[in-house]
């Protein structure tokens, strides 16, 4: 894999054109340059139905300066293995001699959900593709339901914060370590906090033979009720507060690639948003399930160090 710089990377061309629709503060647009600014193949993106599939691709204007083919909700995985099953016999046929990478996104509904059986059947049938989930933590498309991949106390239109129910009650699934379980060459988990790791953890994942998954913590300033300008602030806390370990698992071997020099508390983490506002309320705050949410972070944490030798 080629060294990258940064000043060079930001003069390429952006994958999406100005104008698209996303809302102002979206941490899936920057997901998407991010991911793209280090790829050198010529790419064909496939999208799962969600806010950056309806948001990019209003008929009859499309915001991608590449092929791109949007695919439902539940099959992400099986479009991009049909894409890339077709581009096999193309080159069996001589009918292309180009070197062509594919890339399906899909947010956390597409992918942690509705999408997880036709991503694991792509995953296993061993297609050369790269799949990049954009992670804000719901279903924002289709009005901030809870989705498998929402934390544990946070406020969502399905499981609303109350005086009987605090916000959802179960732990976020961990769809990382679930797809490490595939064996494939290559699995990592980043955020928009670090560009440089997320550019080069994609480049990575692209130019390996085989399936590859990267995991991106992309805040939702509408769900996460957040200040639009402050989405890197709110990534960084996730890493520092080791909410979001940032790693990579390289055929099988697990490595961190960033370990806070001065931890910070998941406490500082819940309070800089809204949606767990519930917890800090004056009067009743809800000090069992913060300590909860901090056991929950320390003992994830302890896991990965394990697993990264530590």
């Amino acid at each position: 894999m080629s060294a990258l710089n940064i000043k060079e990377l930001t003069k390429k061309q952006n994958p999406l054109t100005q104008g698209h629709r996303m809302c102002p503060g979206c941490g899936a647009p920057t997901a998407v340059r991010q991911a793209l600014m280090g790829v050198d193949y010529p790419v064909v993106v496939v999208s799962a139905t969600g806010c950056m599939e309806v948001s990019t691709t209003v008929y009859p204007y499309s915001a991608w300066r590449m092929p791109f083919m949007h695919i439902a909700f539940e099959n992400a995985g099986a479009g991009i293995s049909g894409v890339e099953a077709a581009y096999k016999v193309l080159r069996k046929k001589g009918k292309t001699d180009k070197e062509i990478k594919f890339i399906a996104f899909g947010g956390d509904g597409g992918t942690y959900d509705i999408g997880l059986q036709s991503l694991s059947g792509a995953l296993e049938r061993g297609h050369d593709f790269t799949y990049i989930c954009y992670n804000n933590q719901g279903y924002m498309n289709t009005g901030a339901q809870r989705s498998g991949a929402t934390p544990r106390n946070a406020n969502a239109t399905t499981s609303p914060a109350g005086s009987a129910v605090p916000g959802k009650l179960q732990r976020a699934k961990d769809l990382t370590e679930i797809v490490a379980a595939h064996d494939i060459p290559y699995v990592a988990q980043t955020s928009l906090h670090n560009p440089m790791d997320l550019i080069t953890k994609v480049k990575r994942a692209v130019e390996t033979p085989g399936p590859a998954f990267v995991n991106i913590l992309v805040p939702c300033p509408l769900f996460w009720k957040i200040e639009p300008a402050s989405q890197m602030e709110i990534c960084q806390l996730a890493v520092d507060s080791k909410f979001w370990p940032v790693y990579e698992v390289a055929d099988g071997k697990y490595s961190l690639s960033y370990e806070p020099k001065k931890t910070r508390s998941i406490e500082e983490f819940l309070r800089a948003q809204g949606r767990y506002s519930h917890l800090f309320k004056k009067g009743a705050e809800r000090l069992d399930l913060i300590e909860q949410a901090q056991r929950d972070a320390d003992e994830s944490w302890a896991k990965l160090l394990r697993k990264c030798g530590k």
